[in-house]
């Protein structure tokens, strides 16, 4: 597989994801979920003018490029122009709502002063394996790629010039294919259309069909398809997929924030728009789970992949998007992806595939038990206290889950406060018992930080623990009277209730006597280094462990400003961070300081993180994990953590929310 790390622009429906380089070429087709199976390899597309050689329309030396969707809407247009033909292309991609094909529009303007003669290439080579292998079938119209369960069917509404499905690296260059095959067990092949003669001045379109089917390899039907699937309107299909947006915009920003005018807040509106309008293309429909991003990494050169479903990222996520209108897109999150993945103990590993099946792994993390926990009160608080709706059957449902989520918590701090064994040397045990402790007991095993990298006892974990004890106090009331005829439950809710409170207590005392340096008067990251991170915010973005005002979270916010803020008014996640090269500073970190700084109600500092995000979001409003626009570095375009930190940095930033909102 070509190595290619980043996307640059989305589109899609509830089935199909596909991504796109900033020069319109085809990167990544996710289907039938947004994050397992990617099928394509490449997809180039050509043209032979006159007597040239192909000039790929992605690349060429004489091509220059501008991209942009359809205001509002998922259609990418990517205009390209061949200075050396005077050649104008105007390229349309969009998927169609609700059957899964993406049309690939073409209109080519020749201004030049002589004749063009157009011939149209597609070069495409899908995904094989030795455990599913893909072959190459040619019809008089159509190149038909496929495996056991899945179907590529690319065609147009004509016949083919010509076609190969053998050694076609040999002459694809020249422009012209030729094969006496029809069939091969080749993964990769070419069609070739002619489109005739061009005038000056003059203009032609040509529409481009990927028709996907999976499950289903059978040739006849396949054909059929194509045959129903060529009668195609297209202009009126790319008038049904702009109103569809534009529809889905308008009802997800139900909270109706509009510009007011000025320089930010356009650009602001820009990124709050692209993000209603991008994260439903992560998203599986069926169990509410949510890739954190389409991959960029499939060979895990540079990082552990991407497109996988944390159920933290996702609570997080979700934090945002129940703002939006998406909230029943989390009451499936709640109800049927975390119930299902839900471990014995009570704990979640720590990624998922969006369908629930268990994903690679390399260690558990006690905040993600613990953010489910508060994310669903959290989602339960956001749609009563805004919206009106009350989710108390949601909670009731789910409740034995979060009790067991809560009684794994438990176990995991009695250890930590040596409850359990007023001897254990915490740190020692760790050491010792490192690889032998029983899955029954994983709660007595170090947990990863927030950035998976370091395994001990954290600041922001305990922060996460500390706000789910809260949370579960506060669901108990919230539910409570439900159970008015079971004694039984009531009487267990009033002997569990209490405890809570008692554990954030604890939790607290142990923060400050552990994690605090008396020296310095600042928190710590975990216990066993000094070393600045932005996590330490969490104990109070979201958590609220401590208050913004309180001398203990100054001093560390001061620590931060001197560590961590780079000359742009972006943040590192923590000192000596060497990931992807280092040095650039993290959406997500600069998003958490300005709602730090929202809450102080230091508006210019709040401000100037707020910039940064802005003046770092792609040409297409699309965030990154990390950028450094001044080093020409960015990473991971379209990372859903990013969007949704943004989002609710945002909504504080102009006042729609308040960070009140967290505190239990």
């Amino acid at each position: 597989m070509q190595k290619k790390y980043f996307n640059d622009a989305f589109i899609g429906n509830k089935d199909v994801t596909v991504s796109f380089t900033k020069y319109g070429e085809l990167l990544r087709l996710y289907y039938p979920l947004p994050d397992y199976r990617q099928y394509s390899d490449f997809l180039h597309v050509g043209v032979k003018v006159n007597d040239s050689n192909i000039i790929y329309l992605h690349s060429d030396v004489n091509n220059k490029y501008n991209q942009y969707y359809t205001e509002n809407t998922n259609i990418l247009n990517t205009e390209i122009t061949n200075t050396y033909f005077n050649l104008d292309i105007k390229q349309t991609d969009a998927v169609m709502i609700d059957k899964d094909v993406i049309i690939k529009k073409y209109v080519f303007t020749n201004n030049n002063s002589i004749d063009l003669n157009i011939n149209f290439l597609v070069h495409s080579k899908t995904l094989s394996s030795y455990n599913n292998q893909a072959g190459s079938y040619i019809t008089e119209d159509a190149l038909i790629q496929y495996s056991h369960n899945f179907t590529c069917a690319i065609f147009a509404n004509q016949k083919t010039l010509s076609h190969q499905v053998n050694d076609v690296e040999r002459n694809i260059g020249s422009g012209v294919i030729y094969d006496k095959d029809y069939i091969s067990q080749a993964s990769e092949a070419a069609i070739s259309y002619d489109l005739g003669l061009l005038h000056p001045g003059d203009s032609r379109e040509f529409v481009v069909y990927m028709y996907l089917s999976y499950e289903n390899t059978n040739l006849n039907e396949i054909r059929s398809n194509i045959d129903e699937f060529k009668k195609t309107n297209v202009e009126k299909e790319l008038v049904k997929i702009e109103k569809y947006w534009l529809d889905f915009l308008n009802e997800h920003n139900r909270l109706k924030i509009k510009s007011d005018g000025t320089e930010l807040m356009n650009e602001m509106m820009k990124i709050y728009n692209r993000s209603i309008l991008y994260m439903p293309l992560l998203v599986n429909e069926d169990t509410g789970g949510i890739s954190a991003s389409l991959e960029v990494d499939e060979e895990r050169d540079k990082s552990g992949r991407y497109s996988f479903c944390w159920p933290r990222d996702n609570v997080m996520v979700y934090m945002a998007l129940d703002f939006l209108g998406f909230d029943d897109y989390g009451d499936k999150f709640y109800k049927i992806f975390l119930k299902n993945t839900q471990d014995k103990t009570g704990m979640w590993e720590q990624r998922f595939y969006t369908d629930g099946r268990l994903a690679p792994c390399w260690g558990y993390q006690i905040d993600e038990t613990a953010e489910v926990v508060w994310g669903a009160y959290m989602h339960y608080l956001i749609a009563k206290k805004y919206f009106n709706d009350d989710k108390e059957d949601l909670l009731i449902e789910i409740l034995p889950m979060l009790e067991k989520a809560i009684d794994f918590l438990e176990k995991y701090i009695n250890f930590i406060l040596n409850e359990e064994d007023k001897n254990v040397e915490i740190d020692k045990h760790y050491e010792e018992k490192y690889y032998q402790v029983d899955k029954d007991e994983i709660y007595k095993h170090p947990s990863y930080d927030l950035w998976e990298m370091n395994e001990g006892i954290h600041l922001y974990s305990l922060s996460a623990i500390y706000a789910a004890f809260g949370a579960m106090h506060q669901i108990y009331n919230a539910v409570g009277q439900s159970f008015k005829y079971d004694q039984e439950k009531m009487d267990e809710i009033a002997e569990e209730q209490p405890k809570y409170l008692v554990y954030r207590k604890k939790i607290k005392e142990y923060i400050l006597e552990n994690l605090y340096d008396k020296q310095r008067k600042v928190l710590k990251r975990n216990t066993t280094d000094n070393l600045t991170d932005i996590s330490e915010i969490g104990a109070i973005i979201p958590y609220h462990v401590f208050n913004a005002n309180d001398e203990v979270m100054k001093n560390t916010i001061d620590e931060i400003n001197l560590t961590l803020r780079t000359y742009n008014s972006g943040y590192l996640r923590f000192q000596n961070d060497t990931y992807i090269g280092g040095t650039n500073p993290w959406i997500i970190s600069t998003a958490m300081m300005g709602m730090y700084y929202t809450e102080l109600g230091d508006r210019e500092n709040a401000t100037a993180c707020m910039k940064y995000i802005v003046d770092n979001a792609t040409p297409l409003s699309l965030l990154p994990e990390q950028s450094n626009k001044d080093l020409n570095k960015t990473w991971v375009i379209g990372l859903g953590w990013s969007h949704a930190k943004f989002l609710n940095f945002f909504l504080e930033y102009i006042g729609i929310t308040n960070i009140s909102l967290y505190k239990q």
